[in-house]
């Protein structure tokens, strides 16, 4: 028994002040983790990073941070951290492995939030599909379709693909290909095709729409016509223009060729 309590004394004496330097070791560490992690955030914040993006950037440094902090604390007490760092190595190496895709929709989603190729409620063209910007999180982006359906598209893809950004520079150009009959008259087709983008309200003077020939055509005298609008009032003005344009050309006597049946009788 006095073997066993002498022994027991030993260790006590050994490992108190072992215990109490890892204790306040832990205590310090983890104010001082609370406080990077806080002055991260602020820097990101004002740096202009994205909000989801802090809070997730800020979380990771965290958790790494109080990872180094338990190795710290358990080699103070003694222990042997070599065969920790390894299972963590280990484990870090099979987490990558199966999850190589959501690490590379990762990465793709920190990309788009440093280097914002567009923001919240933009309109974008990207991997065949045109929407509505209506979230930007870490691992995927959802936009809201033109026909009022909700499309999520992994920010890997995203990020390594062509992005048509519509809402950036506030104007759109509205493209109309207008045939008419190679027996009208150009100058007074072009004038009538004038007419119509001149009166709708929609259509901006600066940049200026433009009527101009652009094919002589198989059956047709083919016109480029371009007005251009803001980029919110971009489908308005296509059928608004295209309507009026028809009735114009119905009212000024320009035909607009289409294909004939013709039946041949035996």
């Amino acid at each position: 028994m006095k073997e066993y309590i002498e022994r027991l004394t030993n260790l006590v004496i050994e490992y108190t002040p072992k215990i109490l330097i890892a204790l306040a070791i832990l205590l310090v560490g983890l104010f001082v983790i609370k406080i990077v992690v806080r002055t991260s955030r602020k820097m990101m914040k004002k740096a202009g990073l994205d909000e989801t993006l802090q809070k997730f950037l800020g979380d990771l440094l965290g958790w790494a941070l109080k990872i180094l902090l338990f190795i710290t604390v358990i080699a103070k007490l003694g222990i042997e951290t070599a065969s920790f760092a390894a299972i963590i190595a280990a484990a870090g190496l099979a987490v990558g492995l199966a999850l190589q895709g959501s690490l590379g929709n990762f990465a793709g989603g920190v990309l788009i939030m440093i280097f914002k190729p567009f923001k919240l409620g933009d309109l974008i063209e990207a991997q065949g599909q045109i929407g509505g910007v209506k979230e930007i999180s870490i691992f995927t982006t959802k936009l809201i379709g033109l026909s009022n359906k909700e499309i999520i598209i992994p920010n890997g893809n995203l990020s390594n693909g062509t992005i048509v950004n519509y809402t950036t520079l506030g104007t759109r150009r509205v493209d109309f290909t207008i045939g008419v009959s190679y027996d009208a008259d150009i100058k007074q087709t072009k004038e009538v095709l004038m007419n119509v983008l001149t009166a709708n309200p929609k259509v901006l003077e600066t940049p200026a729409p433009t009527v101009v020939v652009l094919e002589l055509a198989d059956s047709s005298v083919n016109f480029a016509v371009r007005p251009w609008c803001i980029t919110a009032d971009y489908w308005t003005v296509h059928c608004e223009v295209i309507e009026n344009i028809k009735l114009a050309l119905d009212e000024a006597g320009i035909e607009i060729p289409y294909p004939h049946q013709v039946e041949i009788k035996k």
